[in-house]
């Protein structure tokens, strides 16, 4: 059997996060792991500005005018860096429900931003996870098709074991 000390648990605050949480919850109880919870404002979605950081002032192919006019690309660049605040306050929440679940479970929490996938796996190797335990949605079909999964882009990409949690909900 292996040993689990670093559980690494992405959240999007949805209820497959909170099954993946309750399952990563007995496994640090079991294995005395430290749990961290990571949440990725995905900067890859077009209303978030493609690569842009939530913490410049300014995204890749967005520029404002120079004399500091409200251009149309000054208010799209505004509008971006509101949405993408939104984004990180939501993940604040989402991440303190989380470890707030996990009271008396050692946890650590990071929000953090980029494509989701990357993010989370450069996450799981800078902290040295064992273990990645992630909630699924439950898509089939052509929407899993059209839009995939993280999860299972996950499953496919690691290179720790990938635990993907069903929420629990369909049927």
């Amino acid at each position: 059997m292996s040993e689990y000390e670093t559980i690494l648990v992405p959240t999007d605050g949805s209820d497959g996060a909170g099954a993946a949480l309750e399952a990563a919850r007995d496994l640090a109880e079991t294995h005395e792991a430290t749990v961290h919870v990571l949440y990725v404002v995905d900067t890859s979605h077009p209303a978030l500005g493609i690569g842009g950081d939530p913490n410049t002032e300014s995204s890749p192919g967005m520029v404002g005018d120079p004399q500091g006019a409200d251009t149309p690309m000054s208010g799209e660049r505004d509008l971006s860096r509101e949405i993408r605040q939104e984004a990180r306050e939501y993940g604040t929440e989402a991440i303190d429900d989380a470890t707030d679940r996990l009271r008396g479970v050692d946890t650590e929490a990071a929000v953090d931003s980029g494509e989701p996938v990357e993010t989370i796996l450069q996450y799981a190797d800078e902290h040295d996870a064992d273990l990645v335990v992630m909630g699924t949605h439950g898509r089939t079909g052509l929407e899993r098709y059209l839009i995939g999964s993280v999860a299972e882009k996950m499953i496919r990409m690691a290179d720790v074991p990938v635990l993907a949690v069903p929420d629990g909900s369909a049927g």
